[in-house]
């Protein structure tokens, strides 16, 4: 197989993450008052640089936990970028150290399944209580289309579906906006700006926004993410190291360029492959949009992205979360392995700093819980 193809289904792979990433990236330049240009240009290209480095749809996305507080908390761009730079040198040094290796040999993949599960019951909840809500009545009524459409397209590699579902929200964008889309200029060439972190914005982003984010970083981002992928592309043998290094170098270069910090993730390579990505193809059509945004289209940012209908994108974050809950399958038939991943999950899921606690408990009931086998 092709490391690198561009077909019908690749360009359908490419938005099986567009759900998790387009709200936070808006949220996040709205809220830290960001260059829209600057954060569009930056995500597409790391996008792009990482499906060419890795060859396959290894995702990237804005940092959940960062965007988060960033968004609840209005924290300034000068901090996030600074919350980048520290963020990235930290998984630089675990990456470097062997640290990384060591948590891989350490945590049981039950536990790293635990992850997966949790984060699955985090977007599938998240799709169904802020998206497919959104616009009342209509709302409900383009996620029951969407989602039978996924339904009997699902896995269909002649007329994927996420390619109908998502002509399904342009076109509603294009007959419910169509005032606003065609008297209104949304046209204007731009480029990333150029920024410099002080070290006082590095030490308060380290503090406020890149400690929250590390543990997520830890088990979804690099642990979850190299599963995920031996689940899907078992011939690539991906280290953590490599996986913790382009996390690195993405976030030592992108606050640079006014970039929002990004990392990997087992959801969006999740996502990608259930709507169709099998290449690296899929993430660089799906960088080369955010390119095109950025460079052609950030003056009106704000009022474009008003225009695509959140409950599309509600129900392909449904089906992404969808994907990685089934990867608790393989466990089915091992009960003390099946609990251990579905507590993980559920403390992952439901708990504050869940992420780091389900991790630790999950790990401790493996190695000490449980005297012999249920």
């Amino acid at each position: 197989m092709s490391a690198i193809r561009f077909d019908r289904n690749e360009l359908a792979g490419a938005f099986g993450d567009i759900g998790t990433d387009l709200p936070l990236l808006i949220g996040v330049i709205l809220a830290a008052k960001l260059d829209p240009a600057s954060a569009l240009i930056v995500f597409g290209g790391m996008q792009i640089l990482t499906a060419l480095v890795y060859q396959m749809p290894m995702p990237v996305q804005p940092l959940k936990a960062m965007a988060s507080l960033v968004i609840a908390q209005k924290i300034s761009g000068e901090v996030l970028f600074g919350a980048g730079l520290a963020i990235g040198a930290m998984m630089l040094v675990l990456s470097l150290t062997g640290a990384l290796s060591w948590l891989a040999r350490a945590i049981p993949k039950a536990v790293v399944r635990g992850i997966q599960f949790g984060l699955g019951i985090q977007l599938a909840l998240l799709s169904l209580k802020d998206y497919v809500q959104s616009e009342a009545a209509l709302g409900y009524a383009l996620a029951a289309i969407a989602f039978v459409v996924i339904i009997l397209l699902m896995n269909n590699r002649r007329c994927p579906a996420a390619l109908f579902v998502i002509a399904l929200g342009v076109g509603y964008a294009l007959v419910v906006h169509s005032e606003m889309i065609f008297h209104q200029s949304f046209v204007g060439v731009s480029l990333p700006r150029f920024f410099v972190p002080t070290w006082e914005a590095v030490a308060t982003g380290f503090v406020l926004l890149a400690l929250p984010q590390l543990p997520l970083s830890l088990g979804n981002s690099i642990l979850a993410t190299k599963q995920t992928a031996a689940d899907f592309f078992p011939e690539k043998k991906l280290s953590v190291e490599k996986i913790g290094l382009t996390y690195s170098a993405m976030n030592l270069i992108s606050p640079f360029l006014s970039g929002v910090p990004v990392c990997h993730g087992s959801g969006g390579m999740a996502g990608h492959y259930a709507f169709g990505g099998r290449t690296g193809g899929s993430v660089i059509i799906y960088g080369a949009l955010y390119l095109a945004l950025g460079l052609f289209f950030a003056p009106g940012f704000e009022r474009v992205v008003k225009l695509f209908p959140l409950p599309i994108l509600g129900v392909i974050l449904f089906f992404e979360g969808l994907s990685l809950i089934k990867l608790l399958q393989d466990l089915s038939g091992e009960t003390k392995h099946f609990f251990v991943a579905t507590l993980t999950g559920a403390m992952a899921a439901g708990l504050p700093y869940g992420y780091v606690i389900g991790v630790i408990a999950g790990t401790l009931i493996w190695r000490w819980g449980f005297k012999q086998d249920f």
